[in-house]
């Protein structure tokens, strides 16, 4: 696990410029257990699926595959991307190839997403950005994809001023932070954490001074390299890498 730990600590700075695929692998912080996986958006294509062409809810990894496949492409990574509804509806903005199918929400309200700030991960060619709510509308940032959700975990490089160190609400929990070269890391963790441990772990150990919670307790990732493909109930939005089926 240290070896691990100090590998993707180095990541940002050495490997990440020269990998064309998303990497994920386990990674230790302040003895909890994460799976980190890493993109860099300019050489893979990152996505957001919530829809097949008929209009059905994916819902899961695999019809995601399949779509895919079907018209010659694979996913490479994936994890659920957002908080939605009971019809798997999304609670916030929802962008998908650049068609918005849902409007941000700026106010608070209850529950973690209305935990301000909030804010939303944004997909452009080549770029994924982690923005902060009010400022996205402030700015009229535009977006190929996004997805929002709540609460930010890390904001300018500090942690959500309501973390609280002493907390006792722990879920398994799933999030993306972007670090100051433009790699994109999502991580899961692998027991149940605390907000403030998982910020901390974004902060701390990833260096990315924008980060955002995606969701807790329903969290999923896709990783065929570590032969992970998590099952449950049917998802909402969900973010992943798409590449060429091999020939």
């Amino acid at each position: 696990m240290k070896r691990l730990r100090r590998l993707f600590a180095a990541l940002p700075f050495v490997f990440l410029p020269a990998l064309a695929n998303a990497t994920c692998a386990p990674m230790d912080h302040d003895g909890t257990p994460y799976t980190v996986c890493a993109v860099n958006p300019a050489r893979e294509e990152l996505r957001l699926f919530r829809l097949d062409p008929e209009g059905r809810v994916l819902g899961n990894f695999g019809r995601i595959e399949n779509m895919l496949n079907a018209g010659g492409e694979t996913l490479t990574f994936a994890m659920n991307a957002g908080m939605y509804h009971p019809d798997r509806s999304p609670v916030g903005l929802y962008i998908e190839d650049g068609e918005q199918q849902r409007g941000a929400v700026a106010s608070a309200g209850p529950g973690n997403f209305g935990l301000l700030p909030n804010g939303l991960l944004c997909l452009t060619q080549g770029r994924a950005r982690v923005i902060e709510t009010r400022r996205y509308l402030a700015d009229q940032t535009e977006c190929d994809h996004a997805t929002q959700s709540g609460p930010m975990l890390v904001t300018g490089g500090a942690l959500h001023p309501r973390f609280l160190i002493d907390s006792t609400s722990r879920y398994i929990r799933n999030g993306v932070g972007i670090a100051p070269d433009g790699t994109a890391y999502f991580a899961i963790s692998e027991r149940p954490v605390t907000f403030h441990e998982f910020g901390r772990l974004f902060r701390d150990a990833l260096g990315t001074p924008e980060a955002l919670f995606l969701d807790g307790n329903i969290s999923r990732l896709y990783a065929p390299e570590l032969g992970r493909n998590d099952g449950g109930f049917p998802l909402g939005p969900i973010v992943g890498t798409v590449a060429p089926l091999p020939r």
